[in-house]
């Protein structure tokens, strides 16, 4: 089986178990919040990986590193969102500790996977 360029990137492994995290701690949240943070920050998530994975395709390094930033914005609007659930109650202080160190890691690692980018 062929594997894409983007399956080796660490930032994308890390994003992509971010995203089943995220899908874990979510399926507890309120049912009336099912259209608002549970689906905004699925979403969100989702969007990280999904991002990496479109950018590697893109035959520019600026194209690149313009779904590289998008990931990054991606990344911080789920750190947003994880501060609004957990002043809620919505998930424990454990588990936003634990799921805001991935968000650092990723976010540093799109930061450093950026600036390559932009210099290569």
């Amino acid at each position: 089986m062929y594997v894409y360029s983007f399956e080796k990137l660490e930032v994308w492994v890390e994003a992509k178990e971010l995203s089943k995290v995220i899908y874990i701690v979510t399926k507890d949240f309120p049912s009336d919040e099912k259209f608002g943070l549970t689906s905004q920050l699925r979403r969100a998530s989702i969007s990280i990986c999904s991002n990496i994975a479109e950018g590697s395709a893109r035959k520019t390094n600026k194209d690149k590193a313009h779904f590289t930033t998008m990931a990054f914005s991606s990344a911080v609007e789920v750190l947003n969102q994880v501060i609004i659930t957990e002043e809620l109650g919505f998930i424990t202080k454990e588990q936003y500790s634990s799921i805001r160190k991935q968000i650092e890691s990723i976010a540093n690692k799109l930061n450093g996977l950026r600036n390559y980018q932009i210099n290569k």
